[in-house]
């Protein structure tokens, strides 16, 4: 029996999990506003990826009412209350809610709207843009998620992990909530920002004697709110995964900044200096970030 999987945001990242997972046979719904939610009734989505061309045609609503099993929000944070309010809390009541959202402050909205259905989760390893309204083109190859839960039963995460496992995305799941989002928003909270300020790709930043510097202070700073937080993170894996990114790879917040767009340098980098206040760790070179990024 085929199982129901809907994406809120079918943006570039909902949208490419969308078509990997029509293409294994799963009911995909999308769940978009109304102007989006015409062009893909219309049109289907297309991937562009390294592995070939995917195409699908996603069930379209602006309302989601009706039961799932899995629920993957993919909205950026400036959009994620409008979104929450597109789907009833009952379409997920035995399903599992999995957010890919940068940052660690929309865990709260979420769980406010649909309980304790929602786990942690977050997509890396993972670069994809919108090249048409809609065409997506994978920039890496398949993403890698981790998910994590400390409400929900073991079993019901598995199961989840299991439905995008058929789409051949690589998923792993832990034991501690926290960890995920840090893993991740540990150094994104510099790049974001330094593309976001800077107009240039990762690969120009870590060559600059001027910029690697001021990224290394940040990740340290970064990882030191995250200790405080409770999860221990080395600075040095952080930069292990960064020089490991293509040189022409830049951020979605540096996209967004750059065409005029709401970008998430608030949810993102903003969300460490809220922890970093709280838990008293100070962070001279992520506020100088975020002022040079415009968000201070």
């Amino acid at each position: 029996m085929s199982r129901t999987v809907a994406v809120l945001g079918p943006g570039a990242v909902g949208g490419s999990l969308g078509v990997r997972l029509a293409n294994v046979g799963m009911h995909v719904i999308c769940v978009a506003h109304p102007e989006a939610a015409g062009l893909i009734a219309l049109a289907g989505l297309v991937l562009e990826s390294p592995e070939g061309t995917l195409t699908a045609r996603p069930e379209v609503v602006e309302h989601l009412a009706k039961p799932v099993d899995l629920l993957l929000v993919t909205v950026k944070a400036p959009a994620l209350d409008d979104a929450v309010a597109r789907v009833e809390p009952e379409a997920v009541a035995t399903g599992v809610v999995i957010p890919l959202l940068n940052g660690l402050e929309h865990m709260e909205t979420l769980r406010a709207r649909f309980g304790d259905r929602v786990v942690t989760g977050s997509i890396s390893h993972f670069q994809a843009y919108r090249a048409g309204r809609v065409q997506i083109v994978e920039a890496t190859p398949s993403p890698v998620i981790t998910i994590a839960s400390e409400t929900l039963p073991r079993g019901e995460v598995e199961a989840a992990a299991d439905l995008l496992r058929e789409a051949r995305i690589d998923v792993r799941v832990g034991q501690d909530e926290k960890r995920v989002l840090w893993q991740k928003l540990a150094r994104i909270a510099a790049l974001a920002a330094a593309t976001s300020a800077s107009g240039r790709t990762v690969g120009d930043l870590r060559a600059d004697p001027e910029w690697r510097p001021r990224l290394d202070a940040a990740i340290a700073e970064a990882c030191a709110v995250a200790e405080a937080d409770g999860v221990s993170l080395r600075p040095a894996a952080q930069w292990a995964i960064i020089d490991e990114m293509a040189d022409e790879t830049t951020t979605s917040a540096a996209r967004d900044v750059a065409a005029g767009r709401r970008s998430e340098l608030d949810a993102i980098l903003g969300s460490v200096l809220r922890a970093a206040e709280h838990l008293d760790v100070p962070t001279p070179a992520l506020n100088e970030l975020a002022a040079a990024a415009g968000l201070r």
